[in-house]
C-alpha cells in the first residue's frame, strides 16, 4: 500500500484526481477549471451554465458569501496598512487620504472579486464539491426518514 493512500484512505480514487492549484489558478484566471480556456463568467460575477469551450456544467457552484469576504479581508489589510504607512510618513489631510484611498478600494474590491470568485469555484470543482462529481453531494441535507405506518 503506498503512502498516500494510507495517510487518506477515505479518498477513493474513482473518478480519477483532480488537482487543486491549477484549478484554483484558472479560475483566478477567469477560466474554466476543467479546460482552462473558456470563459467561466457570462457577465461580472455571473458563472456561466457551461463552459463554452469544453462544455463542463459550471452551473454547480455554490460560492456565495466567501468571495465577498475574502475580498473585504484582502482589500482592507492592504489599504489600512497603507494609511497607517502614509499617516506615520506624511500625516496628510483627511480629504487627501479620501482622494488617495477611496478610489484604491473601489479599484482593487472590483478587481479581486471576480478573481477570488473563480478560484472558488476552481477550489470547488477540484474537490468535487456541490454537484461537480458524480453522485449525491454529501453536503446536501439528507432527507428525514420515514416512520413506518403502523397498521
Amino acid at each position: 500500500m503506498n503512502q498516500a493512500a494510507s495517510l487518506h484512505p477515505r479518498v477513493a480514487k474513482i473518478e480519477g484526481t483532480r488537482p487543486v492549484a491549477p484549478a484554483m489558478v484558472r479560475g483566478m484566471k477567469l477560466k474554466c477549471p476543467a479546460c482552462g480556456t473558456g470563459a467561466m463568467f457570462s457577465s461580472y460575477l455571473k458563472v456561466a451554465d457551461h463552459c463554452p469551450s469544453c462544455g463542463e456544467a459550471l452551473h454547480h457552484q455554490r460560492a456565495d458569501d466567501a468571495p465577498p469576504y475574502f475580498t473585504m479581508f484582502i482589500v482592507c489589510h492592504i489599504v489600512v496598512a497603507g494609511v497607517l504607512f502614509a499617516e506615520k510618513l506624511w500625516q496628510p489631510e483627511f480629504l487627501t487620504h479620501i482622494a488617495i484611498w477611496f478610489p484604491i478600494t473601489i479599484g482593487m474590491s472590483l478587481i479581486l472579486l471576480p478573481m477570488i470568485k473563480g478560484s472558488l469555484v476552481g477550489l470547488q470543482w477540484a474537490l468535487r464539491m456541490h454537484g461537480f462529481g458524480n453522485g449525491p453531494d454529501p453536503s446536501d441535507p439528507r432527507p428525514e426518514p420515514v416512520a413506518a405506518e403502523r397498521a
